[in-house]
C-alpha cells in the first residue's frame, strides 16, 4: 500500500497518507496512488484518514463516502416483494416533515462554535432517525460539506468495486460531516477509536452525527467526545404528532407516501384511497408506522382486500406478501427457474438471516448447517435472489427495516394473538441455537444482533410474549447477554423479563466493572434495583441496593446520578445504624469491608454506614463536589475511629481509606498542610496492615503514598516525596500484579490501573530529576512513556496528551543528557501527536504543539539530522510563539525568545555533522534544585557551600537575598515549570513570603542562622540523625514496632 504526505510523522496506528497528523498550515495536497494487493484475509485502504484493525477480525470499523440514492429499482421486482419500498437506501418516498429537527441539525452544523462537536440523535426504532441523518447528509453534500459514513466491523462486508478503497480528503470542503448509525450499540473503546482517527483532527469545523435508539450509552461516549475536547448535544427525535408539534403531521405524511406508492403501483388517483382511521393512536407516532400504513392500504387497494388497522397487523400483511413472493418462485422452479428452494425453508432461512444479519459465504453456510438446514449453498443462493445483499460478497441479507424484521421474529415465535400468521415450531429452537456459543465457548458476533433484535421486540408495547423466549435463552445461559455487549444488555433491561432471570445475568457482570459494558450495567442495574425495592423494607437491605446502584451508575459516568444513589444508601444505612439493624449473612456489596478486612460474616450497621460514607466520598469528588466529598471523609473516618478502637482488626482498613480520603479534601480545598497528617496516618495503618496481609492491603498502602508523595511536594519536601513516590509505585505493581480482592465494593472504588502507574512514575521521574538523580529520572519516565504508549494504542483519545506530555518531557532530559538520537525519536512521536491535539483545540495545545517543535528542532540539530526539516520545525514554532505572544507577551514572550535562539542556532548550521545545543540549566531549573533540598548554597560564581560548613551570618545574609525575591521566584517558578501556584504548595492563607519559609533551603538555612544544625536531629522513624544511623528507608508516616 502507498500513500503520499511522505514528510508527516508517523502514528501508531495503520494508516494511509502518511499516518499521523500533517503540520498545520496550509498544504497542497499531493495525488494518490493506492494499490491493495490481497493474498488472503482482509483488503481496505482510505485515503486522508486511519485505520483501526483487528489482527485476526479485520477493521474495527468501516469508513466510506456517503452515497446518494441507490438507484429506482424496477417497479415490477419492487412490487413482488413490497416491504422493498420501505427500504430508505432507495428513497421512494419523497421526504416531508420534520421541518423543526431539520432545521435545528442545520444551525448545529453550521454554528461558528467549537470546531468539534458532536450530536446524538436518539429514538425508537421507525422514528425515522436513519432517513432523518440521510437527507441532512445530503443536504449538508450539496451545501459544500465532505460527508463520510462509519459502519461498524468486525464482520461488516466491503464492496469489492471500490477498487481503490475510499479517498476521504476534504478536497476545498466547508467542513466535514460524519455520519455513524447504531452508535448506541458500538463498544464505547470502538468509538473511542473512531473519535481519535485522523479524518477528525483537520482545521475545518468537523460535526459527528451518531444516531442510536435510546440515550443510555450517551454518557459514556459524551465522556469519550469530551476527551477529544468535542462540543456534545443530545437531540431527541419526538414522535409524530406530539403535543406542541404539528397536528396535521401524520395525516400529511400519510398522503405523500400513499402518493409515492401508488405511482409504483399505477393508481392514476391515490385519493381514492383513505387514511387508517386510527393514525393518532400512539402506535402511529413512528414515521415507518406511517409508512407501512400507506403501503399496504395501496397495495390492498391494488388487490382489493381490506388493509388492518394496527400495527402488528400491518406487519403480518407485509411478511404474508413476503411469502407469497417465495411460493411464486418455487412453484416457478417447474417452468424452469432456477430457483429451488421451498417455501418452508425460505422461511427458517429468512429468520436466520433477521438474527445474524448479513455475513461471509463461510460463515452463512455454517450458520444454516448449524440449524440442520441441508444444501446451504444453495439455500444461500435463492435467498440472495429474494433479499440482494446491500453490500456484495454478503449473504443472509436480514428484511429491512430493522422493525419489520423485529415483527417477523415475533409473529414466527409462538405466543402471539395474531391469528392471520401462524407461528412456526423451529422457530424458538432456531433462537435457542443461534444465541448459544460456539462449541469452542466463543460468542459469535451474530449473537449480539440476536439477543438485541429479540429485546427490542419484547420492548413494552409490542411483543410482550418474546420475554418468555428470551427467558429460555437465557436459563440456558445467562453469560451470552454479558457478551452480547451493551447495547443487548441496555435493551434486555427494557423488557419484561422476570426479576429472577435478570438477577442470573446479574451474576456473570465483571465484579469491578468493564468500559465496553459499563453503561449497559448501569441501566440494567437499575431495572434490578427498581424490582427489587418495593419488595424490601428493611432499611439496611434498601441501601444495599442503593450502594450497588451507586456503583455501576459511578462506572457508567453517570456520577451525578451515582452521587444522589450513594445518598440514599447513606440514608438507608443512617436509618438502619440507629434501629441497629444490617442485611444479616448478605454476601452483597454492604457487607464488602469483610472481604478487605474480615473473615467475619456480621457487619455492624455503624461500619455498614461508614462504607458507604466513603463510596459517596468517591462519587462525589467524581460530580465536582469537594466540599461535600470532605463532610462524607470526615464523618466516615469519625465512625471507623470508634469501631477500631473495639476492634482493629476489622475496621483499620477502613479508617485508613477513610484517612486517605480526608487528605484528598483537604487538598482539594487548599489545604495540602493539614492534609499531611491524615494522608500519613492512612500510610502507617496500611504499612502495618500489609506486614501480615500483602496481598489484600498494598493498593491502599500505594494509594495512600501517591497522595502522600503529591502532598510532600506541594509542600517543598522534596526528599520526603521522593521517598513516598518510589514506595508507592512498589506497591501500585504488586497491587496490580495481584488483582483487587474479590467480593469487595471498597477494593472497587479505590482499585488501581496502568494509568496511575504510569502518572506515578511520572511524579517520580519529576522529584527525581529535581533532586539531581538523572539517570533514575530518566529510568521511571521511559517506563512511564512505554505504559502510555501501550495504554495510548487501545484508548487515544484519553491518553495520547498524557503521552505526549511524557514523551515531551523525557525528550527535554535526554536532551540534557546529550543523548540526542533518542531525544529526537520522541521529540517527533509528540509532534505527531500534538499536531492532531493542536489542529482539534489550538487554544489548549497550541502552546504544546510549539514547545514539542522546538524540542524536535534541537534533537534533530544535535543528532546531526535533518537541518531542512530542524529549520522547518523551528520555523513553525516560532510562528507559534509569535501569535501567541501577540495576544499575551507576559505568557509567551520567554518562550519565544528562546525558541528564536534556537531557530538562529538551527539556521546558522553547516552540514559539517551534529551540533549540540547548548545544554543549559533553566532558572527554574537552579531554584527549585536549590530550594527542595537541605545541604548545600550554590553562589552567584556557581560555588557550591555545604551549609552546615557556611558561617550562621553568611546564612542570614543569604536568607534575606532569598527572601528579596520571594515574589518573583514564585512567579518564575510556576511559569518555568508550567505549573499552577497551587501546584507549587501556595494556599489561599499564604503571601509569597509564608510560602516560602516552608521551603527545605529555607528551614534550613533559619536553623543554620541560628547556629544550630542544618538539618533536624530526628528521623521519621523517631531515631537520631547521626553518621552511625541508617534512614535511606524511612518515609513519612513509617510506623517502628
Amino acid at each position: 500500500m502507498t500513500g503520499a504526505d511522505e514528510d508527516t510523522r508517523q502514528g501508531r496506528r495503520a494508516a494511509t497518507g502518511g499516518g499521523g497528523a500533517p503540520l498545520p498550515g496550509p498544504v497542497a495536497e499531493a495525488a494518490v496512488q493506492q494499490t491493495i494487493r490481497v493474498e488472503s484475509g482482509f483488503g481496505y485502504g482510505v485515503v486522508g484518514a486511519d485505520l483501526h484493525v483487528f489482527p485476526d477480525r479485520g477493521p474495527v470499523y468501516l469508513l466510506g463516502e456517503h452515497r446518494s440514492a441507490a438507484p429506482a429499482p424496477d417497479d415490477t421486482w419492487l412490487l413482488h416483494q413490497p416491504s422493498r419500498m420501505l427500504n430508505a437506501r432507495y428513497r421512494l418516498v419523497d421526504f416531508t416533515g420534520r421541518e423543526r429537527e431539520r432545521a435545528e441539525l442545520a444551525a448545529w452544523r453550521d454554528a461558528p462554535g467549537p470546531r468539534l462537536s458532536a450530536t446524538w440523535l436518539h429514538g425508537p426504532g421507525g422514528h425515522g432517525k436513519s432517513r432523518l441523518a440521510d437527507e441532512f447528509a445530503a443536504e449538508s453534500a450539496a451545501a459544500g460539506w465532505k460527508v463520510v459514513t462509519a459502519t461498524h466491523g468486525p464482520g461488516a462486508v466491503l464492496d469489492p468495486g471500490r477498487k481503490n478503497g475510499a479517498d476521504l480528503r476534504p478536497d476545498g470542503a466547508r467542513g466535514m460531516l460524519l455520519v455513524v448509525d447504531y452508535a448506541d450499540r458500538w463498544p464505547v473503546s470502538h468509538l473511542t477509536w473512531l473519535f481519535s482517527n485522523r479524518l477528525l483532527t483537520g482545521s475545518l469545523p468537523t460535526r459527528l452525527l451518531l444516531l442510536a435508539r435510546s440515550s443510555t450509552a450517551w454518557p459514556a461516549v459524551r465522556s469519550a467526545l469530551e476527551d477529544v475536547m468535542a462540543d456534545t448535544r443530545d437531540q431527541e427525535l419526538a414522535p409524530l404528532g406530539t403535543p406542541g408539534g404539528d397536528p396535521r403531521a401524520r395525516a400529511a405524511m400519510f398522503a405523500a407516501a400513499r402518493d409515492c406508492f401508488a405511482a409504483r403501483y399505477g393508481v392514476p388517483d391515490p385519493a381514492v384511497i383513505a387514511q387508517p382511521k386510527d393514525l393518532e393512536r400512539p402506535e402511529f407516532g413512528l414515521v415507518l408506522a406511517v409508512h407501512m400504513a400507506a403501503l399496504v392500504a395501496v397495495d390492498a387497494h391494488v388487490r382489493g382486500e381490506r388493509a388492518p388497522d394496527d400495527l402488528a397487523g400491518l406487519s403480518a400483511y407485509l411478511l404474508n406478501r413476503e411469502r407469497r413472493h417465495w411460493t411464486r418462485l418455487w412453484e416457478n422452479r417447474l417452468e424452469g427457474l432456477d430457483f429451488s428452494t421451498a417455501p418452508s425453508d425460505m422461511n427458517r432461512v429468512v429468520f436466520t438471516a433477521a438474527l445474524t444479519g448479513a455475513v461471509s459465504p463461510g460463515d452463512g453456510s455454517a450458520l444454516l448447517a448449524g440449524i440442520g438446514l441441508e444444501r446451504p449453498l444453495r439455500l444461500l443462493t435463492d435467498h440472495g435472489t429474494c433479499y440482494p445483499a446491500a453490500e456484495p460478497g454478503a449473504v443472509l441479507e436480514p428484511l429491512y427495516p430493522d422493525r419489520l424484521a423485529e415483527d417477523f421474529l415475533a409473529l414466527s415465535l409462538d405466543g402471539h394473538r395474531v391469528t392471520g400468521y401462524p407461528a412456526a415450531p423451529w422457530a424458538a429452537p432456531t433462537a435457542r441455537t443461534l444465541s448459544a456459543r460456539a462449541p469452542d465457548g466463543a460468542v459469535p458476533p451474530s449473537v449480539t444482533r440476536g439477543l438485541t433484535f429479540l429485546a427490542a421486540a419484547a420492548a413494552p408495547g409490542r411483543w410482550p410474549h418474546i420475554a418468555g423466549h428470551l427467558e429460555q435463552i437465557l436459563r440456558q445461559d445467562p453469560s451470552v447477554a454479558v457478551a452480547a455487549g451493551s447495547a443487548a444488555l441496555t435493551a434486555l433491561a427494557e423488557t419484561t423479563l422476570p426479576a429472577s432471570v435478570l438477577a442470573s445475568v446479574e451474576t456473570c457482570f465483571p465484579e469491578f466493572g468493564q468500559p465496553d459494558l459499563d453503561a449497559g450495567i448501569a441501566t440494567f442495574t437499575a431495572r434490578l434495583v427498581a424490582e427489587r425495592l418495593p419488595h424490601t423494607a428493611d432499611p439496611a437491605e434498601r441501601g444495599r441496593l442503593h450502594q450497588g446502584l451507586g456503583f455501576r451508575l459511578g462506572r457508567a459516568g453517570r456520577a451525578q446520578e451515582a452521587l444522589a444513589a450513594d445518598e440514599e444508601a447513606v440514608r438507608c444505612f443512617r436509618k438502619a445504624a440507629a434501629a441497629g439493624t444490617h442485611p444479616a449473612g448478605s454476601p452483597s456489596p454492604s457487607s464488602s469491608l469483610a472481604a478487605i478486612s474480615s473473615t467475619s460474616p456480621y457487619i455492624s450497621p455503624t461500619a455498614t454506614l461508614a462504607t458507604a460514607l466513603l463510596h459517596l466520598t468517591q462519587h462525589a469528588f467524581d460530580a465536582d463536589a469537594p466540599d461535600r466529598a470532605l463532610h462524607a471523609a470526615e464523618e466516615a473516618t469519625a465512625l471507623f475511629q470508634d469501631l477500631a478502637v473495639a476492634d482493629p482488626a476489622a475496621h483499620e482498613p477502613g479508617l485508613a481509606l477513610a484517612l486517605a480520603q480526608v487528605g484528598r479534601g483537604l487538598a482539594a480545598a487548599g489545604y495540602p498542610d493539614r492534609a499531611m497528617a491524615p494522608t500519613e496516618q492512612a500510610v502507617g495503618i496500611f504499612w502495618r496492615l500489609t506486614a501480615t496481609q500483602p496481598d489484600r492491603y498494598e493498593t491502599g498502602l500505594a494509594l495512600a503514598l501517591n497522595n502522600l508523595g503529591i502532598f510532600s511536594w506541594q509542600l517543598r519536601r522534596l526528599s520526603d516525596a521522593v521517598a513516598a513516590q518510589a514506595r508507592a509505585i512498589e506497591f501500585a505493581r504488586r497491587g496490580l500484579a495481584a488483582g483487587p480482592p474479590a467480593g469487595s465494593l471498597l477494593a472497587r472504588a479505590f482499585v488501581l490501573d496502568e494509568s496511575e502507574l504510569a502518572q506515578c512514575l511520572g511524579n517520580l521521574s519529576f522529584l527525581l530529576w529535581a533532586s539531581r538523580r538523572r539517570e533514575e529520572a530518566v529510568t521511571a519516565l521511559e517506563e512511564a512513556v512505554a505504559t502510555a504508549r501501550r495504554l495510548a494504542a487501545v484508548a487515544p483519545a484519553a491518553q495520547e496528551p498524557v503521552l505526549a506530555d511524557l514523551a515531551s518531557r523525557l525528550a527535554t532530559y535526554l536532551g540534557r543528557l546529550q543523548r540526542w538520537r533518542e531525544a529526537l525519536t520522541l521529540a517527533d512521536e509528540a509532534a505527531g501527536i500534538t499536531a492532531r491535539l493542536a489542529a482539534a483545540d489550538p487554544v489548549r495545545y497550541e502552546s504544546d504543539h510549539a514547545k514539542v517543535l522546538r524540542q524536535s528542532a534541537q534533537a534533530r540539530l544535535g543528532a546531526g539530522g535533518n537541518l531542512a526539516a530542524a529549520r522547518r520545525d523551528a520555523a513553525m514554532s516560532v510562528a507559534i510563539y509569535r501569535r501567541l505572544a501577540a495576544e499575551d507577551h507576559a505568557e509567551y514572550s520567554r518562550a519565544l525568545e528562546e525558541t528564536v535562539e534556537t531557530q538562529e542556532l538551527v539556521r546558522s548550521a553547516g552540514s559539517g555533522g551534529a551540533i549540540a545545543p547548548k545544554a543549559r540549566w533553566t532558572s527554574e531549573e537552579h531554584w527549585v534544585n536549590l530550594l527542595n533540598q537541605d545541604e548545600v548554597w550554590q553562589d552567584v560564581q556557581d560555588r557550591r557551600h555545604r551549609l552546615d560548613e557556611m558561617p550562621p551570618s553568611y546564612c542570614g545574609n543569604v536568607l534575606r537575598f532569598i527572601r528579596k525575591q520571594a515574589d518573583q521566584l514564585i512567579e518564575l517558578l510556576a511559569d518555568g515549570l508550567d505549573v499552577t501556584p497551587e501546584a507549587l504548595g501556595l494556599t489561599d492563607r499564604d503571601d509569597a513570603a509564608s510560602w516560602l519559609d516552608r521551603q527545605p533551603l529555607i528551614v534550613a538555612l533559619t536553623r543554620r542562622a541560628r547556629g544550630e544544625s542544618a538539618r533536624p536531629e530526628i528521623c521519621h522513624c523517631g531515631y537520631p540523625v547521626a553518621p552511625d544511623w541508617h534512614h535511606e528507608h524511612c518515609y513519612p508516616g513509617i510506623v517502628v514496632d
